[in-house]
């Protein structure tokens, strides 16, 4: 038996007449007719009391109509979801991120996917870009929002913002009262910078555009992320240089001041694998540089 044969069955069942279930299905009455008796052969029982003008379901039709009927409506339900799921209406989207990436763009973002794709599960897992790169590689999500980019010759890298670099400070730091500070004038304070490992970080470029500009970080502390530095920064720690959206959505404690001449800029990205066929990943991709685009 097979689904074709059961949706035959199931037409003249409900129709009680072959001609009927023929003119339904769209199809002659003989082939109809030969299709039935090839199911009853195949099932080793007759299916339908056939009379002179009408026919009747036997015990053995009406256990497979009854249950035939649930089968082909379970069927119509699962093609219907694998269609939403292959057109990444329903389905599930993990997303790893930079803390810092949820002061920006990536509310933004989020927001605007759910509101195209409001039945996909999301994920959302913080993750520094070190184990960015090792969950992407293992699969354990689907889509990382980085900064910088990954390095990787398995990913596609997208960039959504680039943004300058400000200077974090304790509401009751003395300077920097035109809303800027140079760089020099603090050089000797602590900086709390993020992730503290695995080394390379971003800390280590932060500083690298530090040394480039003339200017030597002495004193250096490391946090795992932005939000333990700015909680740091609150309570007269240090200093940390952070993105300008970090600083646009500092915590009570914290002022941001422009550093002159300018530091240099972060980049954020959205990196996926090169080999990715899901189309979840595809359409997150399509949004977060759609919402990056709006609000350059």
């Amino acid at each position: 038996m097979n689904f074709r044969q059961l949706t035959y069955f199931v037409a003249v069942a409900e129709e009680m007449h072959f001609g009927r279930a023929a003119e339904r299905l769209d199809m002659a009455q003989p082939p109809l007719s030969r299709q039935i008796k090839q199911l009853e052969d195949d099932l080793g029982a007759i299916l339908f009391n056939r009379g002179r003008s009408t026919i009747t379901l036997t015990q053995a039709g009406e256990r497979l109509y009854d249950r035939g009927r649930v089968i082909l409506r379970q069927l119509e339900e699962l093609k219907f979801e694998i269609g939403r799921l292959g057109a990444g209406a329903e389905g599930r989207l993990r997303i790893g991120f930079v803390g810092s990436a949820t002061y920006g763009i990536l509310p933004n973002v989020i927001k605007a996917f759910r509101a195209e794709w409001p039945d996909v599960m999301l994920s959302l897992i913080p993750l520094n870009n070190h184990l960015l790169r090792r969950t992407l590689i293992r699969r354990e999500i689907d889509v990382a929002i980085s900064r910088p980019s990954l390095k990787d010759a398995e990913f596609v890298s997208r960039k959504l913002q680039e943004e300058p670099l400000v200077l974090a400070v304790p509401e009751t730091f003395a300077g920097g009262d035109g809303g800027w500070i140079a760089l020099g004038e603090v050089q000797d304070r602590n900086f709390i910078q993020y992730p503290e490992f695995p080394r390379p970080t971003l800390a280590d470029y932060i500083f690298e555009l530090c040394k480039a500009k003339g200017y030597e970080i002495g004193k250096q502390s490391f946090t795992q992320d932005v939000h333990t530095a700015l909680s740091l920064v609150a309570i007269g720690e240090g200093l940390s240089i952070v993105p300008r959206s970090v600083g646009a959505h500092a915590r009570d404690g914290v002022r941001v001041l422009r550093i002159e001449p300018d530091l240099g800029t972060t980049e954020l990205y959205v990196n996926y694998r090169v080999d990715e066929q899901g189309v979840h990943v595809h359409n997150f991709a399509k949004v977060a540089t759609s919402v990056a685009r709006k609000l350059d």
